[in-house]
Formats: C-alpha cells, sequence, structure tokens
C-alpha cells in the first residue's frame, strides 16, 4: 500500500519540491499551505506521516502539532519538522515534540532518507 506523506509549509516552493521527490519515490502527497488547512485535511485522510514547518502565519507549527497530538485519530501520526528554526532551543523541544527536526535548507536526499527512517518505525 502507498504511504501518504503530508507536507505542511507556507513557501510555496518547499511544496513543490518536497512534493515532486516524495512523489518521485512512490510516495502519495498531500499539501497543505497552513495549520488550518493541515488540520481540515486530517479531517479526510491520515496520513502516514505529517512533514511540518514551525514558523507559518496564523497558527504555528507547535500550534498545529498539539491539536494532532491531543486527536485520538491522529495522535500516532508521527511529525517531522522541517524548518529554518535551527536555534538549540527549538531543535532540543522539537527533537522531544515530534520524531525528527530537520533544519532548512536541507538536502533533498536527506529528507527522504529520514522520511523512510521515521517510516519504517511506524
Amino acid at each position: 500500500m502507498t504511504k501518504k506523506i503530508m507536507i505542511v509549509d507556507d513557501e510555496p516552493d518547499i511544496l513543490f519540491t518536497v512534493g515532486q521527490m516524495l512523489e518521485m519515490s512512490g510516495y502519495e502527497v498531500i499539501k497543505a499551505v497552513d495549520g488550518p488547512d493541515c488540520l481540515k485535511k486530517l479531517g479526510d485522510t491520515t496520513p502516514d506521516l505529517v512533514l511540518l514547518d514551525i514558523m507559518m502565519p496564523g497558527m504555528n507549527g507547535w500550534d498545529v502539532a498539539a491539536k494532532i497530538k491531543e486527536n485520538p485519530q491522529w495522535s500516532n501520526i508521527p511529525i517531522v519538522f522541517v524548518t529554518a528554526k535551527g536555534d538549540a532551543v527549538s531543535v532540543g523541544m522539537g527533537s522531544m515534540a515530534a520524531e525528527d527536526y530537520i533544519t532548512k535548507p536541507f538536502d533533498i536526499m536527506d529528507l527522504k532518507t529520514r522520511v523512510e527512517r521515521v517510516l519504517n518505525k511506524h
């Protein structure tokens, strides 16, 4: 069965580039442009993994992750933060709140490897 990955990012270039790489790797990709869009789409489908930006307008990634984890239907979905926030506090918090924490800019093949590692654990 094809694994589904939701990408949540307000940067169209990230949605496009990461989406293309994941689709070419055989994954089904769901794209969300912000937190509310992510939560709305989670009501329609349950992905196997969420790639989540932290710095987004309105609802940030921390709030989105909390909403995902507090919902019993979604709480087991692994989250990987993909963000420009590379300070030690954010990395530390992100590592506790998610399966992985990847800082932008990132190597696309490293991202793919880390996505596969998380999916293989679940």
